[in-house]
């Protein structure tokens, strides 16, 4: 078995934690390696502890969660933010997802739904329900990217659409018999090419122009 997959816990209510590290313990491939009780606190531990997820609350005092997100992110922390989340409106996860997380799950997920949640985005997934990826589809700006597809060579479009399938670097470089590096590679100039901030919105530039693996 390889190395566990270590895990931050960040949620203003103190009994939350608990129930989430009680969820994580039992599993053999998950480590809870600490907690936060706020968004700045959060930020300090993910720098301090670089867990490999994060789980975050959304509503939280003084710095929630998204602004926690854009910090993170600010800092290039390479941790994969799920956020856990009591809330269900789209106005509350989109800004979520635009501020860099890989995905969400409710406070009342199955503990197992909860562990696979987490193994999904550490190996690269993006969570993303449908109702979720049509909100964020719409609320793209029209000219985001338009007309650039044409910059792509027909490897990059290969890639962005097992990106848009939901494939981890690993996986692409299995599928098309490539080294992750230059999955890695591939990624990075497609980010580029059509001037994307990350994986998600990759994938939703891939959705709306019918780029599939």
């Amino acid at each position: 078995m390889g190395e566990s997959i270590k895990v931050l816990l960040v949620d203003d209510h103190q009994v939350v934690r608990r129930g989430l590290r009680t969820f994580l313990e039992v599993q053999d491939d998950i480590e809870v390696v600490g907690e936060a009780a706020d968004g700045a606190e959060g930020v300090a531990r993910a720098e301090e502890l670089r867990p490999d997820v994060v789980l975050m609350d959304v509503k939280m005092p003084g710095m929630d969660g998204i602004d926690a997100l854009r910090r993170l992110r600010e800092l290039d922390n390479p941790a994969r933010v799920l956020i856990v989340t009591s809330f269900t409106e789209q106005r509350t996860v989109v800004p979520a997802l635009r501020a860099g997380a890989a995905g969400y799950v409710y406070k009342d997920v199955d503990p197992d739904a909860l562990a696979s949640a987490i193994r999904s985005v550490h190996a690269g997934h993006i969570l993303l329900q449908p109702e979720v990826a049509g909100a964020l589809l719409s609320q793209e700006e029209a000219g985001s990217g338009q007309g650039r597809g044409g910059s792509l060579t027909e490897r990059e479009r290969e890639v962005l659409g097992l990106i848009a399938d939901g494939r981890s670097n690993r996986e692409i470089a299995r599928a098309l018999v490539l080294s992750e590096k230059t999955v890695k590679t591939h990624v990075s100039n497609i980010l580029m090419k059509l001037d994307l901030a990350d994986r998600t919105q990759a994938a939703l530039w891939a959705v709306r122009h019918g780029v599939t693996g």
